[in-house]
């Protein structure tokens, strides 16, 4: 739920020109956690106030073109400089992620901050923080920025900077407006950011017409082995490190690949498996459609979670066995 009256005075206090603000993201960063931070940002910035956005690793190329992205702070590449400003932060923001746990080694340095930690999130069953605002409900931490401006009374302070950040967190995080989180209000506020100078043409171009030819060739290759099983119901899609290293695999080229298991007819549960390029574990994504809650079987089978029709997981098998196993869970797990 939103803030309470009472929380809201006590930030709109915290956020001051004086105030250190970093705002930080999760692992992996996607197009709503780069949407979001940023968002927030450009917000603050037209408040008169400095934040710094802190990501724990590199994102994708094609979120690059986003007002002041390229401005991130990668805490793998500068540790020092994103340790220090999270020591020293008055107010810490935490977009998009549920617990220290799901920002690698940033987790570490936010659990021993001292700054205000102020949570905005859209996973299931969030940790303590000193504010939170969590709902699972809405589709994306991008949407909820807005809903936070709102709560302020500061939307007249949208600008197109503003707008474009946060309309592609959400355009993103709802699968282009199709997921069956997206309601009526997300419109709504899509139309908002349109008024304000988003540009849907140039953000759908900008974001997801980048395709490489390695994406292209990896594409391929997963779809002409994609298997389905468990009656049809369950789409099965992978790639090996071979396979990556083979293509020149770059970050973000296998973005949205578990959702082409979706497309298949009477499919309801994709999952996608990839071994990582460089540590021996197997990286999982799932999506699924309707009742069919891939959080509790990624949390159950996976050491995952997410939200009822996306997840993600990890497995320290093999991809073979990974892949076996998880179609002997599936029988387990209700479709």
């Amino acid at each position: 739920m939103m803030f309470t009256p009472a929380e809201l005075l006590e930030i709109n206090t915290l956020l001051s020109p004086e105030s250190k603000i970093v705002i930080l993201t999760h692992y992996n960063p996607d197009g709503d956690a780069i949407g979001s931070s940023f968002g927030l940002k450009h917000y603050l910035k037209a408040k008169g106030i400095h934040a710094d956005v802190i990501v724990p690793n590199d994102f994708p190329k094609f979120l690059k073109w986003m007002p002041e992205s390229k401005k991130a702070i990668i805490a793998e590449y500068k540790r020092k400089v994103a340790y220090d400003l999270i020591s020293e932060a008055d107010v810490i923001f935490c977009l998009d992620f549920n617990a220290p746990s799901r920002i690698g080694i940033v987790g570490d340095w936010l659990i021993k901050a001292t700054g205000k930690k102020i949570l905005i999130d859209h996973h299931q069953q969030p940790e303590p923080f000193d504010y939170v605002y969590s709902d699972t409900i809405i589709p994306a931490t991008s949407q909820m920025i807005y809903h936070f401006i709102e709560a302020l009374g500061d939307e007249k302070l949208v600008n197109k900077d503003m707008a474009e950040c946060l309309y592609t967190g959400i355009m993103t995080d709802t699968g282009g407006f199709r997921f069956r989180s997206t309601s009526a209000t997300t419109h709504r506020i899509i139309a908002n950011l349109i008024e304000k100078g988003a540009d849907p043409s140039m953000i759908t171009s900008n974001t997801w017409d980048t395709n490489t030819v390695s994406r292209l060739h990896l594409l391929s290759l997963i779809l002409g082995r994609i298997e389905v099983v468990h009656d049809g119901t369950v789409a099965v899609l992978s790639l090996t490190r071979k396979e990556l290293q083979q293509y020149g695999f770059q970050k973000g080229d296998t973005e949205g690949f578990v959702n082409y298991g979706l497309s298949i007819m009477g499919v309801k549960m994709s999952a996608f498996f990839m071994e990582d390029l460089y540590e021996d574990f197997i990286k999982i994504s799932f999506r699924s459609k309707d009742d069919v809650d891939v959080n509790q079987f990624s949390r159950k089978y996976f050491n995952g979670g997410g939200h009822i029709n996306a997840a993600g997981g990890k497995s320290y098998e093999s991809l073979p066995d990974t892949i076996e196993t998880f179609k002997k869970r599936v029988e387990e797990f209700q479709i």
